[in-house]
């Protein structure tokens, strides 16, 4: 029963940091891609009563901050791995994609 608990898969330290390196240079091509839809983040207005809509606004929240998360998540990962807290430097990292998934479910309820 020990050994079943036991990981089966151990990164290094220095693989660990490739692999953030790595998430970094992915936040940073989101971040170009979610400068683009921020651009266009104001199109979601143009149906007739979408200006009154929350759920739009909340949409237009989410699509027009996503670059900015973007770029600071890696920031405060970086942060916390220098600090060595590195479960809350991957859960930083991860906010990104958590951000852009709540983005991608509200735009999904926007009347066109």
């Amino acid at each position: 029963m020990g050994t079943s608990l036991k990981p089966r898969l151990w990164i290094s330290r220095k693989g660990r940091q490739v692999l953030l390196v790595l998430a970094t240079g992915l936040c940073a091509a989101l971040g170009l891609v979610g400068a683009i839809v921020a651009v266009f983040s104001p199109l979601l207005f143009d149906a007739s009563g979408n200006l009154y809509n929350p759920i739009a606004w909340l949409a237009f929240i989410l699509s027009a901050g996503f670059w900015v998360v973007c770029l600071v998540a890696p920031l405060l990962a970086w942060i916390e791995w220098r600090r060595n807290r590195e479960p809350t430097a991957w859960a930083a990292m991860a906010a990104p994609l958590a951000w852009g998934a709540a983005t991608v479910a509200m735009v999904q309820f926007v009347p066109s």
